[in-house]
């Protein structure tokens, strides 16, 4: 919904909405109605146009930046790396490439680990201990999206599908500095009891870059109270990219472990 809606029956639309707070706010206050039914709607607005973006996402491509605090611990990781995405002309592909690491005041240092999702596998490479991990997440002919499979390993998420983020969270309008909302709009989501991120986390906020309309950053909050929060800088959307991006190369000399879709938890 990109522009106002014109209605003859103004006097109309008028009484049913306010018939319907009435009916749907209980014992609140008319204005507390309104502040939800106002915020429904913003939300509402600003989803149906997140999802309209993401339909259209061929490809995409930026700078990641993953930020680990815990707050218990007095301690902060930080990851930067490379994130890729494609599902033009064949099967969605997606991939992290963490390239350093700092810990606290530590120097940054080079650190090399990879996320490769291809909708049925997800691949872990650790270059530091010469380890790969290939957890199934699918069956092969029931493929997920990648963005929606990214989800349930890191907090990546306004990029898959958006029917899914009404499924698993409570979503309200964060009200904003003026300079921060002129560049992107930041929105709640509260876990549901019966969230499949019941387990991980207890809240996520969401900022939407309001010029390309994809998320921009990320803050999750687990149930440990750590926070974790991504980051996407230079995105670069629906450009090529090259297929060999997304090839699996393992070293011979790693270990690998495969688990298996039954043994996943």
């Amino acid at each position: 919904m990109t522009g106002k809606r014109i209605i003859t029956g103004a006097a109309v639309v008028l009484l049913l909405t306010a018939a319907a707070c009435r009916a749907g706010c209980g014992e609140k206050s008319p204005a507390a109605c309104k502040q939800e039914s106002k915020d429904a709607n913003s939300v509402e607005k600003i989803l149906n146009l997140l999802k309209k973006k993401t339909a259209e996402l061929d490809s995409y491509q930026c700078q990641i930046e993953y930020l680990i605090t815990q707050p218990l611990f007095e301690s902060k990781t930080l990851r930067r790396g490379i994130l890729y995405y494609t599902k033009h002309n064949g099967p969605s592909m997606f991939r992290i490439n963490f390239q350093t690491l700092k810990q606290d005041q530590e120097q940054e240092q080079k650190y090399n680990e990879q996320y490769i999702f291809d909708g049925v596998w997800l691949t872990y490479i650790n270059y530091q201990s010469k380890q790969v991990k290939r957890y199934q997440q699918a069956e092969p002919n029931k493929p997920v999206d990648d963005f929606d499979l990214a989800s349930e390993n890191l907090p990546i998420i306004g990029f898959g599908k958006i029917e899914e983020l009404q499924k698993q969270f409570d979503i309200s309008p964060v009200e904003q500095k003026k300079v921060d909302a002129e560049k992107s709009t930041e929105l709640h989501l509260k876990v549901k009891p019966d969230s499949i991120y019941k387990d991980n986390y207890t809240s996520i906020n969401l900022w939407i870059d309001n010029k390309l309309t994809l998320p921009t950053k990320i803050a999750a909050v687990s149930t440990e109270e750590d926070i974790y929060q991504i980051e996407f800088l230079k995105p670069e959307v629906n450009e090529r990219i090259d297929k060999k991006v997304f090839e699996l190369k393992i070293p011979k000399d790693f270990s690998e472990e495969i688990i298996p879709l039954k043994e996943k938890r």
